[in-house]
Formats: structure tokens, sequence, C-alpha cells
């Protein structure tokens, strides 16, 4: 007979309360999709990276150190998951507006439209930022993580966290003019 292995269980350390795999499984899971739709997967294939991300951090479990944020551990394997993703020759495309886009549950119609057309706008100029200079924006601009603990999480030093966020901020902001531009001409 063949012995199940149990998830690691919760146990009392000196810096804090280590949390059971399940829960952390279920309170961060939404927090991993969308990281992973900010990072260029396609929504067909954002459950199957998820259970990517989470086996890699089911595997690596026992090194989280419960006095750190775990937010940024986890974005961290869910970059390295979608860099892989990204990699693979079927994937190697840039993610269409259409593949980030979700309906609003705003009452009104102007308003769904312009929630609509706002998040388009940010997921199509997320997608002209290099992968590694995305993540860093991601994780600091939109999940509001400090950059020490995005550099941290990435494996990068401070200084090459610090220059991709400038190098990303320029990126953005010349994607949202140009695509602006473009959609205003079309018009």
């Amino acid at each position: 007979m063949t012995e199940v292995t149990k998830a690691p269980q919760s146990k009392e350390t000196a810096s804090g309360i280590r949390p059971d795999f399940r829960d952390l499984y279920r309170d961060h899971c939404g927090y991993v999709w969308n990281s992973l739709r900010r990072l260029g997967v396609r929504e067909a294939d954002i459950e199957d990276v998820a259970h990517e991300v989470f086996l890699s951090v089911y595997k690596r479990f026992a090194d989280y150190d419960p006095a750190r944020p775990i937010k940024p551990w986890l974005f961290g394997f869910a970059y390295r998951t979608a860099s892989d993703y990204r990699a693979r020759p079927q994937h190697r495309r840039e993610v269409a507006e259409d593949d980030m886009d979700h309906a609003d549950q705003n009452p009104r119609a102007d308003e769904q439209i312009e929630a609509v057309e706002r998040r388009a706008l940010v997921a199509q100029a997320l997608g002209k930022i290099e992968l590694d200079r995305r993540a860093v924006f991601v994780m600091h601009e939109i999940d509001g993580v400090k950059i020490p603990e995005v550099a941290d999480a990435l494996g990068i030093p401070l200084n090459t966290a610090y220059s991709r966020l400038r190098l990303a901020r320029e990126e953005f902001a010349d994607a949202v003019k140009r695509i602006s531009a473009q959609k205003g001409g079309a018009r």
C-alpha cells in the first residue's frame, strides 16, 4: 500500500505562524490568477498555469518564512511560471486585449463600458512592457509591494528592481499614449 503525503500543517515558529497550505491556496488563489493574467498568461490557460504555480509552492512550502509577507513570495512563483509558460513555442505571442478583458458588474452601462475600456487599455499597455520589467511594475504599481520586497521575491538586485520599475513606467506611459492616439485616430 502506498503512503499518501499530507500537505504541510500549520506550526508555530519563532517569528509567526506558518499557514496551512490549504488555507494559503484558498486565500491567495485569486491573487495568483490575477497575477498570471497580468503577466500575459492567456485566460484559457490560467487554471493550468495556476496549478503549476501552486505545485511549485507546495514543493517549497517548507522554505517559506512566516515573518515575511506571503504575496511577494507567491508572486515570485507566478512570475517564474508565467515566464516559462511564455517561453513555450505555442505561447510566444503578445496577449490580445480580449484575453484580459472582464466585464464589470456595475449597474450602469456607461460605467461598465468605461471600466472595460480602461482595463483593456491597461492590459494592452502591460502587454507592451518586457516581461522582466512588467513583473516589477505589476508587483509595485498594481499590487503595492515595496521595491525591496519585489527585488527579494524576484531574486534580483535592489538597483536592478528600481531600474526596471523606471523603465517599465516609461514604457507603460508611452504605450498608453500610443494606444490612446491610435484609438482616437480610428474614430
